[in-house]
């Protein structure tokens, strides 16, 4: 099923920064950089990650769970659930 969302747009383009930055940590690692700045870098690119996946909820709740509702659709429900789960371990 193909989804089309407000946010699609800045959704890829938020991951092909997270991309790029996760790039440039493993060069850090490749180049033996210290330890720190690369935990440091990592957690910017998990935040980057983390961020993306919340724009990508608010689009399914404001779309896809909106529709199923006024449908009486509860396996999106149970799918939404599931993915939460998860998406927040």
């Amino acid at each position: 099923m193909v989804h089309k969302h407000e946010n699609t747009k800045a959704v890829i383009n938020r991951l092909s920064r997270a991309i790029g930055h996760l790039e440039a940590v493993k060069k850090m690692a490749e180049d033996g950089r210290d330890c720190s700045e690369i935990l440091i870098q990592l957690a910017a690119v998990k935040s980057a990650i983390n961020n993306t996946g919340k724009l990508i909820l608010k689009d399914h709740i404001n779309h896809c769970i909106v529709h199923a509702v006024e449908n009486n659709d509860k396996k999106v429900l149970d799918e939404l659930a599931e993915a939460i789960d998860k998406f927040v371990k």
